[in-house]
């Protein structure tokens, strides 16, 4: 395969991520909570990255669009770890959802909840055992290694 191939597939790939999550978010009607959000940020990094290599920037570039890649990969698999249980998430959207050191004496005795906020450590839909995460994770790895391709790629 040619780079501008290369770049064209992982630049759909972050497109196409990103317009699934947009898709599930907007179509679907499943809020994103903040690892959600955190996780479109380096997609759409990406984005951008491949199309300035398309209308000709420098090949090192693809470099960034790697990292991109690499970056978004991580915080899925950190996300799905939250999920998991496997080690703690943010502590304003996993547990209770708050955080007990910054809250007032009339916060703890409220008996309202939380407005608003979605909730990191579960899981709200599911495939194949994997989590939208999960499945960020695995196919930005294989994204990332496609830029990869593409940078080491002379022509």
């Amino acid at each position: 395969m040619t780079r501008k191939t290369l770049i064209l597939l992982a630049t759909f790939g972050s497109a196409a991520l990103l317009l699934g999550a947009f898709g599930f978010q907007h179509l679907g009607g499943l809020a994103p909570c903040k690892l959600c959000l955190w996780q479109r940020w380096p997609h759409a990094a990406a984005i951008l990255i491949g199309a300035v290599l398309l209308a000709g920037g420098h090949r090192l570039l693809a470099w960034l669009g790697a990292l991109s890649a690499a970056a978004t990969a991580g915080i899925g698999a950190y996300h799905a770890g939250v999920e998991w249980g496997w080690w703690p998430g943010p502590t304003s959207c996993t547990g209770g959802g708050m955080d007990l050191g910054s809250m007032t004496g009339g916060d703890l005795l409220s008996m309202d909840g939380p407005m608003g906020v979605v909730m990191c450590d579960e899981v709200v839909w599911q495939m194949a055992g994997l989590s939208m995460a999960g499945w960020n994770a695995v196919i930005s790895l294989g994204l990332a290694a496609i830029w990869i391709a593409a940078a080491r790629r002379s022509a």
